[in-house]
């Protein structure tokens, strides 16, 4: 793994269900590319799918940033892999109600073709070491998602 910090923005449309996937694919071919463990990659993989997803299906389009501070730049023996997702709107009504396991504001449409199922915030939090979720209603919603690299 490098020691320096890596910065990337990656650009997310909404409702472009033929590139969903494309961003937390690049995500996981430059964390091979740069050596990071492999239990590490399949945990942000599926953060980062997750979140792309909830971008496309729920935001009027956004961005996820990344930002790898490896160890060596903190002084420590854990280095950070950050991940955040930035949306324009509509935000959640709702949070704690959003982070319950199977619900989902998805539409028929989108159910329709096999996403929605309300397990994304869910499988965030499980594969983050921390998360925090921000949103106004009516305006958008920030997601922080933290990941200890070696």
């Amino acid at each position: 793994m490098s020691h320096e910090a890596l910065h990337e923005s990656y650009v997310v449309q909404a409702h472009n269900f033929a590139s969903a996937g494309e961003v937390s694919a690049s995500i996981k071919r430059l964390l091979r590319h740069i050596g990071i463990d492999f239990g590490v990659i399949r945990r942000v993989s599926i953060a980062a799918y997750e979140v792309e997803l909830n971008l496309v299906i729920h935001s009027r389009g956004g961005r996820i940033d990344l930002e790898i501070i490896p160890p060596i730049e903190i002084g420590g023996e854990t280095g950070w892999l950050h991940l955040t997702s930035t949306d324009v709107g509509p935000g959640i009504r709702d949070v704690d109600l959003a982070m319950q396991e199977g619900w989902s504001t998805a539409t028929d449409d989108v159910r329709d073709l096999g996403f929605g199922a309300g397990m994304g915030l869910p499988n965030m939090r499980r594969n983050a070491d921390s998360f925090e979720i921000t949103s106004e209603y009516g305006v958008g919603t920030t997601i922080k998602m933290g990941f200890k690299i070696q």
